[in-house]
């Protein structure tokens, strides 16, 4: 689970985050941080949408490249 200070740190700087929810890539979920509790995390879409996705999900700058969650 991602931390709340790494959070804090993509939400002040604006950086877009991907989230990678399983190995196909057309699933991971791309936009801003915008808060968090405990559980979830909201992520604002491009398109203005905001989604309420778990905090066990890999999340990552959306730069980098992407890793894959079944890769060992």
């Amino acid at each position: 689970m991602i931390s709340d200070e790494q959070l804090n740190a993509y939400r002040i700087s604006g950086e877009k985050v991907r989230v990678v929810r399983d190995a196909l890539r057309e699933n991971d979920v791309r936009g801003i941080v915008v808060a968090w509790d405990d559980t979830h995390v909201l992520i604002r879409r491009p398109n203005r949408n905001v989604v309420k996705l778990d905090r066990g999900y890999l999340i990552q700058p959306s730069k980098e490249e992407r890793i894959d969650p079944l890769a060992e």
